[in-house]
């Protein structure tokens, strides 16, 4: 009994150091379910879409350049149509997923187009 009021007044916990490890352990899982997890699938999406990204798409670059697709080089590269005769080759990851999306959505509501629903 005197023992166990000695270790509290040092400020010694009675459960040791496995408290402090579930702590960090648990720390760890969360930062991985809502960082790291969540991060790579971005990435992994990121690399699908410019994988299949076609001649002719219209695309918005990360730099926010509107143009469409005019070649697709085997380098990793696409020549793309900025305006009539003007051409540019950036990389294939220069292209925003997110921002293209944007556009293309932006696009299909003034032209008339419901997204399709399913039920």
């Amino acid at each position: 009994m005197q023992l166990t009021t000695v270790m509290l007044q040092a400020g010694a916990a009675p459960g040791g150091m496995g408290g402090s490890i579930f702590l960090m352990v648990g720390m760890f899982v969360v930062m991985y379910f809502f960082m790291i997890r969540p991060q790579a699938k971005r990435a992994k999406d990121q690399k699908k879409f410019a994988d299949s990204m076609n001649v002719g798409e219209q695309v918005v670059t990360t730099a926010g350049i509107h143009a469409r697709i005019n070649k697709t080089n085997d380098d990793g590269t696409l020549q793309v149509e900025i305006s009539r005769g003007t051409f540019m080759t950036i990389e294939r990851s220069a292209v925003s997923m997110e921002m293209t999306a944007a556009f293309r959505k932006k696009a299909d509501v003034a032209a008339g187009i419901t997204p399709a629903t399913t039920k």
